[in-house]
């Protein structure tokens, strides 16, 4: 089985079985797309739209039986995240909202990466299951089974999708390490997306990172309807004495 001599995603299986899927039209897109920045990350950022392609057709789980086994272990799903990242950092750089030099991911091999992808994915899972922390009534949106958690738009993916007491929309964005001021221009466009396509009135957006820093303050006193919060993790050990 192919899925089980490569940790990628192989990429000649997944054309030849879109192919077979009546997805050529699909595949010859992904395959011969020009990618227009400066990364060493083509073979990933193609992986990317693979999986999205397969997950959306609902092909996905019969494509890593057949060609990718390694992807249904913890490590394949490790790689998994990473292309679905690679793939939503380029779309934000092509609507201008990324560098100019592509995103700073570090090495898709490194366990850095892997740890940080994990670590914003436990905050938004948590928060998501507990937004009443954030503020009391906040809800997650959740309509026609679609959730509100890594919710798709055209251009991107809002964190977390929320209502809160209100009925109004409001868009959350988290950043795991240090909150940028180019996350502002982020959620504006989330914001207003939402807006356009959901809302029937302004929504609110905020801004959940580790450490706000003074130029994200600053940025955001200009901005109506967007709030920021640092939060802070705590770690309890307990000990377990096996029973007599």
């Amino acid at each position: 089985m192919q899925g089980d001599e490569t940790r990628a995603l192989p990429l000649r299986a997944a054309y030849t079985f879109g192919e077979e899927k009546g997805l050529q039209q699909q595949i010859s897109e992904i395959r011969d797309m020009v990618i227009e920045w400066d990364s060493s990350y083509t073979s990933s950022l193609r992986r990317g739209y693979i999986v999205e392609l397969f997950e959306k057709k609902g092909i996905f789980d019969e494509f890593k039986a057949r060609y990718w086994s390694f992807g249904n272990s913890p490590a394949g799903e490790k790689k998994y995240r990473f292309y679905l990242r690679v793939k939503k950092q380029y779309e934000a750089f092509l609507q201008g909202r990324g560098s100019e030099e592509g995103p700073d991911l570090g090495g898709e091999d490194q366990e850095e990466d892997d740890q940080q992808f994990a670590a914003e994915s436990d905050l938004r899972d948590f928060l998501a299951k507990n937004l009443s922390c954030i503020e009391p009534g906040l809800r997650l949106y959740d309509v026609e089974g679609r959730s509100g958690v890594e919710f798709p738009i055209e251009g991107g993916y809002i964190d977390i999708l929320a209502i809160d007491r209100a009925g109004r929309f409001v868009v959350i964005e988290l950043k795991v390490g240090r909150g940028r001021n180019k996350t502002v221009g982020q959620l504006l466009y989330y914001m207003g997306w939402v807006d356009k396509f959901l809302g029937k009135a302004p929504c609110r957006g905020m801004i959940i990172a580790k450490n706000i820093s003074d130029d994200l303050v600053l940025a955001t006193q200009r901005t109506s309807g967007v709030s920021l919060f640092q939060y802070n993790l705590s770690v309890s050990v307990e000990q377990v004495v096996p029973k007599a």
